[in-house]
This record gives C-alpha cells, sequence and structure tokens, in this order.
C-alpha cells in the first residue's frame, strides 16, 4: 500500500478473525477451535507465544528494562515473565481497587513509568469521568501511584458509542503524554441517556486529543474547552476515536480512528497540534449527511446507511435540524490519503463498491468498518529492505459472520 503524505509510509495489514462466541466471557460452552494466523510472505514466522486473561487490550514492551506487560478492559494489570524463556507466565500486578479505573482502555510505559487511563461511572452510572495514573515501577514491592488527572463529571449515554480515554503514546523525549478521548456519539447526534444529559453531543472532554507534560500530577480537567485550550492541554480535535496512536522515526504522531455505522472509511491521521480534522461534519473524507437540516435517512435512498447497523436500528441516523454549525474559522485537516493497493475500497454515490485501483480515487484512508486499532512503526529500521521504516497497523473484523466489521473484498 502506498500512502500519500510527504515522507512515504507503507501500512501493512494483518486483520485477525477470532472465532469468539457474541457472550464471550459469558458462557459454558466449550470454545471453538482457533484457527492459527497464517504468515502472507515466507519470511515471516509466526509463534504461539502463550494465552491472556479475558478482555486484555493493551501489550507493552519497554526497552529499557526489557519487561513486558498487558493490560485488561476490566483493570487488570500483567507483567510477562520469562518473556523469552520457553514457558512465559503472565503475573498479575494490578488491578482495579489499585488504581480505581474500571473500564481501563489506555496504557504506555517509558523507563520503567507506566501510565493507565480510562473511564470511571459516577452518580448512579448517569456520570462518567475520565482518568489518567501513573506508577512508578523502579522500586522494589507494590509499585507507588501518582494521580495524573481526574475530569469532572460529564455526560455518559447507554450505547455501544460511548468511546472514552483510551490511547496513550508518550513523546519520544520523554517530556510529553498524549491521550485520546473518543467521541461519545456515533456520529455526532444527541445523547442524553434518557435525559439525564439534555441536547449532550460531544463535548469539551470528548473527540479530542489531550497533551499533558509526563510529570503532571493532581489535575482537575473542567467540562470548559477554552479553559483547556489557555491551559495547553488540548492537542489536537474533531477526531472521532484514535483507538491508538504511535510515533514514526521521524517524531511525526498519527493515530488510526474507526469511522461511523454510515459507510465512512476509516482514518489515519497524522497528528498536529492546533489541526481539526472534521469530526462530527466530516468523517472518512465524507460529509456527515445529518448535520443538513433537509436529509431524512433512508436507507432505500442513501446506499450508505447499512441496513445492519445499530445506529439505523436505533435511528441515531435521524432528520437533526439543531446539529452544530461548522465553527467560523475552523479549516479541517483531512486524513492520511491511500493511494492502493489494499484497503482502499469505497461505497460510491450509486452505491457500488468500487476499488481505488481501479478507479484512480484515493481514501481516507481504509476500507469503511475495517476498525483499525493498532498502530506502530518500525522506528529503528530494523526490518528487511521492503519494510524498513513503515507503519503497520492492525484492524479487527469477524470476517463473513459481521454484519458490518468486515472487508469489502478479499483485499481488505
Amino acid at each position: 500500500m502506498r500512502i500519500n503524505y510527504s515522507f512515504a509510509v507503507r501500512i501493512l495489514f494483518v486483520a485477525f478473525l477470532l472465532n469468539v462466541p457474541e457472550s464471550y466471557g459469558q458462557t459454558n460452552a466449550s470454545p471453538k477451535a482457533m484457527l492459527a494466523p497464517k504468515a502472507l510472505r515466507p519470511d515471516i514466522k509466526i509463534e504461539y507465544l502463550m494465552a491472556v486473561a479475558p478482555k486484555s487490550v493493551r501489550i507493552l514492551y519497554d526497552e529499557s528494562t526489557g519487561h513486558a506487560y498487558y493490560t485488561c478492559y476490566d483493570g487488570e494489570v500483567y507483567q510477562i515473565k520469562n518473556l523469552l524463556g520457553k514457558n512465559p507466565v503472565a503475573v498479575k500486578i494490578l488491578t482495579v481497587e489499585d488504581h480505581g479505573i474500571p473500564r481501563l482502555q489506555g496504557s504506555a510505559i517509558y523507563k520503567n513509568t507506566l501510565f493507565l487511563t480510562g473511564n470511571t461511572k459516577v452518580n448512579n452510572g448517569l456520570g462518567n469521568k475520565g482518568r489518567m495514573v501513573r506508577y512508578d515501577l523502579k522500586a522494589e514491592g507494590k509499585p507507588a501511584m501518582t494521580v495524573v488527572f481526574n475530569t469532572v463529571e460529564y455526560g455518559t449515554n447507554r450505547t455501544v458509542f460511548d468511546h472514552g480515554w483510551n490511547a496513550l503514546e508518550i513523546s519520544p523525549d520523554g517530556k510529553y503524554i498524549f491521550v485520546n478521548s473518543g467521541a461519545r456519539t456515533d456520529h455526532g447526534e444527541v445523547q442524553d441517556n434518557n435525559g439525564a444529559w439534555p441536547n449532550a453531543r460531544n463535548g469539551s472532554l470528548t473527540s479530542k486529543v489531550f497533551r499533558f507534560p509526563f510529570d503532571s500530577k493532581n489535575l482537575v480537567l473542567p467540562d470548559d474547552e477554552a479553559k483547556l485550550k489557555a491551559d495547553g492541554y488540548i492537542y489536537a480535535e474533531g477526531i472521532r476515536n484514535a483507538y491508538d496512536m504511535a510515533f514514526d522515526g521521524k517524531g511525526n504522531l498519527f493515530g488510526v480512528s474507526n469511522s461511523s455505522d454510515y459507510d465512512h472509511n476509516e482514518d489515519m491521521f497524522w497528528i498536529r497540534e492546533g489541526r481539526h480534522y472534521g469530526f462530527p461534519w466530516i468523517i472518512g473524507g465524507i460529509e456527515n449527511p445529518q448535520q443538513y437540516p433537509d436529509w431524512i435517512p433512508n436507507p432505500d435512498t442513501d446506499p450508505f446507511i447499512p441496513r445492519s447497523a445499530h445506529a439505523w436500528a436505533v435511528k441515531y441516523f435521524r432528520n437533526d435540524p439543531d446539529f452544530p454549525k461548522i465553527p467560523a474559522g475552523v479549516k479541517f485537516t483531512p486524513g492520511v490519503q491511500n493511494l492502493g493497493p489494499d484497503a482502499n475500497e469505497y461505497r460510491g454515490h450509486s452505491g457500488k463498491i468500487f476499488d481505488g485501483d481501479q478507479t484512480g480515487v484515493t481514501v481516507s484512508t481504509f476500507t469503511p468498518h475495517s476498525s483499525p486499532l493498532a498502530l506502530f512503526f518500525d522506528k529503528k529500521n530494523a526490518l528487511s529492505k521492503d519494510f524498513k521504516g513503515d507503519g503497520f497497523t492492525i484492524r479487527y473484523s469477524l470476517g463473513a459472520r459481521g454484519a458490518m466489521m468486515k472487508p469489502f473484498t478479499e483485499q481488505g
């Protein structure tokens, strides 16, 4: 795949098709046999390492110590012992009772300092707070915790689209910690949690990338965009949900973002300070039609609305004359343009699916609903010539069993 930006990076895709029952973690049935992933090149070797705990989210490696860790959505943190030996073992070192983040989606490590971030529900589930903590893992015994920030309470909702605080990335010089706070909506619609938060859409604390000094502590983040900007904490905005971010070998920050239930392409952004990337008005390089007061959603007339979409089934696609206008003076920065040959399928206005290789059209950035969830770069130029310095992303797909989260074609 060729990616169109000034310092060319190719993305190699690895799509994992998981045989996981819908009631994963809540079934007594014997799990189906997992199919081993297959390498697509003879010089790539895939080895089984170990099984991990349920709801594992992030895997970390600390180059300064050679230690590896992984974290789980429910708050558990494991250190992998004997990583390079014959029998690696995961040892639980932290739980939600230690750090106070019951919805733990983000983690990062730098020179034996561990960062964790996520969300807590408050006010009997009607409210939500973001939280980040830092652990010094150098000392013997239980590591000492420092609170980096808590947010004030802001509106949670009862949907699958309350993305929360998740991706963490530390600047190469160790001075800053970057964190993504995903949108609390699918595409900018009202999500009021049964009236608890009237007319709430995306507020000051969501759909943004924040930046904090590495040694920040005990911050309280207000639901006040002007104050957050004045304090220098908002780094970039208009990003639906950059679920993973990574620096390349030249110190440029990128993020991969999953798009809405509409057939928007999935974005990859070169994230730069002060930029706005379009959400909720532009998603995947395509205008969000709900911003127009005369739009009447109907899959019969709008082929970009999948009938299988959750947002269609529960009527989040709707005529919305109160949808906010684009702020005056704001200029949107587009996503990275994919020149092919893979993951550049898109839906045309006729409803047909096209391949950018055949039409010459670039997309921003990946095939719709392919859910890019991980991003990393060969920053040390350690790989073979054709991969040296490249970027890699992992996408999640249920394959043929999925209603939406599957590639449009075998090329992704």
